[in-house]
């Protein structure tokens, strides 16, 4: 196809990383193949423009150009239905939201301090030049990150008003548009109401589980909250009694017949495979609601 294309445009350039610049003298578009392609826009009609947009993606240019990895994800986040067989063995991974204040940091000054604070590959999905979403991988070390130490730097050291929230790490990348989709949601949901500058998807859901919803988002809910443990009855009921025993381990022990300890390793557990923590109040009502929708 490009071959073909040059015929037609002979400005035309496949764009490498570290060879050429996001030049805006060019219209750029993504092709099926995940290249990036520039084009002099000075040689573009308007039907020119239209025709190439139908069958390829017009390239943003105001954030950093995307990186093979990038590409993949944005492949999979904006794919309708799941299919993400480029990234399937991705392994354990999250996605993070994050919106930095306009006009106070440009795109690739924040991409810069992200790869210096993160100790391993951290791929970008700019939604503008403000948000976006950061990909953490739990595999290369980043499961110690603690977002709030994040923005203690990026606020004292670089002057750079930010927020986060944080979602809940999954196994699988098939999914992965509507999870995207979910986290630019739950964002503005809570961040419309809540001042917090770091939240974790269990703060979010009161958030969205106030006003109307639809029974496949109260759906998504529960499953982005409970995991692989909504159709586990035995852990459901678990929470559920924890919660009518207002967090008390010894009462609820008691009331599940189960020894104190053994109470404590399935709430560890709990706590280690989906991130939240149900000793405390807020992760607990989040759960909780899950439970009810």
């Amino acid at each position: 196809m490009i071959d073909n294309l040059k015929k037609i445009y002979p400005s035309l350039i496949v764009y490498e990383e570290g060879v050429h610049e996001l030049d805006p003298g060019f219209s750029w578009f993504v092709t099926g193949d995940n290249e990036i392609i520039g084009i002099e826009e000075r040689l573009l009609a308007p039907k020119d423009l239209a025709l190439l947009a139908a069958f390829m993606t017009p390239y943003r240019t105001d954030v950093p150009a995307l990186t093979a990895e990038e590409q993949k994800w944005r492949k999979a986040v904006d794919a309708e239905g799941t299919d993400a067989t480029d990234i399937e063995a991705v392994g354990s991974y999250r996605f993070v939201y994050f919106s930095i204040k306009e006009n106070q940091s440009s795109p690739e000054a924040f991409k810069g301090v992200i790869h210096e604070l993160f100790p391993g590959s951290v791929p970008i999905l700019w939604e503008n030049g403000h948000e976006g979403i950061l990909i953490e991988y739990a595999d290369l070390g980043n499961d110690n990150i603690r977002y709030e130490e994040i923005i203690d730097i990026l606020m004292s050291d670089l002057y750079m008003k930010i927020k986060f929230l944080v979602g809940p790490f999954r196994e699988s990348a098939a999914g992965a548009s509507r999870y995207h989709a979910f986290m630019l949601d739950a964002a503005r949901s809570t961040f419309a109401s809540s001042d917090k500058a770091v939240a974790y998807f269990s703060d979010a859901v009161p958030y969205l589980l106030v006003g109307e919803g639809s029974p496949d988002r109260y759906q998504h809910i529960r499953e982005m909250v409970l995991q692989n443990y909504a159709d586990d009855e035995e852990t459901l009921r678990m929470i559920e009694v924890f919660t009518k025993y207002n967090l008390n381990v010894s009462e609820t022990a008691k009331a599940l017949h189960l020894h104190r300890n053994s109470l404590q390793y399935r709430l560890d557990r709990f706590t280690e495979n989906t991130g939240i923590d149900i000793r405390k109040f807020h992760h607990a009502m989040a759960v909780y609601l899950a439970l009810l929708v």
